[in-house]
């Protein structure tokens, strides 16, 4: 199975065809150009995240550790996210009751999701959750999982 990690914090060893540390890697945040569908289709003008792009669709699953920060994911981990747009096509359709972008490709990865941090309540913790569940739900990923990281076993 390949496997790339998204990394915030931990040193757990998983075998991976790409890492991307995030601690040490400052994701440069979506400037809304468009450029990515209009002029670079699936490319961001940006082309730091280029190799990522291309391990994140070869892998069969993403492993994310995130640490939370005031309930929520870093500023790092969010324009990461943001960052994703390019795999998808400006279009829009409405599936599952929902409006979503169309996939570009014919794959993604799925998702296992690891976070650390503690919430100020427990509503806290589920919108936390739910925004993780929504947004690779968004990103086609057909399994997902979200978990702390107290439950992760390697």
């Amino acid at each position: 199975m390949k496997t790339v990690v998204i990394r915030e914090f931990g040193n757990c060893e998983i075998e991976s065809i790409y890492e991307l540390d995030i601690t040490k890697n400052v994701i440069k945040d979506c400037c809304g150009c468009w450029s990515c569908w209009w002029k670079t289709p699936g490319r961001c003008i940006n082309k730091d995240l280029d190799e990522f792009y291309a391990k994140y669709l070869e892998a069969d699953k993403v492993v994310i550790f995130s640490k939370v920060t005031k309930g929520f994911v870093s500023g790092n981990l969010k324009s990461l996210f943001d960052r994703i747009i390019p795999l998808f096509i400006p279009y829009v359709e409405a599936s599952t009751g929902e409006s979503r972008h169309v996939p570009r490709y014919e794959k993604y990865p799925a998702i296992e999701f690891y976070y650390e941090g503690n919430f100020v309540t427990k509503d806290g913790k589920q919108i936390f959750e739910d925004y993780i569940y929504r947004t690779f739900d968004m990103f086609e990923s057909k399994k997902v999982t979200v978990k702390p990281i107290i439950e992760y076993r390697e």
